[in-house]
């Protein structure tokens, strides 16, 4: 799992018929620091996230297992909002 942070949003008009209805986001991964990297990831959002929001991206087959990936073409979807991150070091 990825942490990141809703950067944008990727629009198409024309996309296969199983991808009707889904939002794509634009996620910048973020370090423990929730400071951002250079890598990012386009991942469905299955949970209402926004553009700031620090969300938790699944990828991989893990990406199809929620109600609305489950069996669709997608490699990422963001399938948490992060409220507050712990961490004991």
């Amino acid at each position: 799992m990825i942490i990141g942070k809703v950067i944008g949003t990727v629009w198409s008009t024309k996309k296969d018929e199983n991808l009707v209805g889904a939002k794509f986001l634009i996620v910048r991964e973020l370090d423990l620091e929730l400071k951002e990297k250079s890598n990012f990831v386009i991942a469905v959002d299955s949970v209402g996230a926004g553009e700031g929001e620090v969300v938790l991206v699944a990828t991989g087959s893990s990406a199809r297992q929620t109600n609305f990936t489950k069996n669709k073409p997608i490699d990422a979807v963001v399938m948490a909002i992060i409220d507050k991150l712990d961490k004991t070091e």
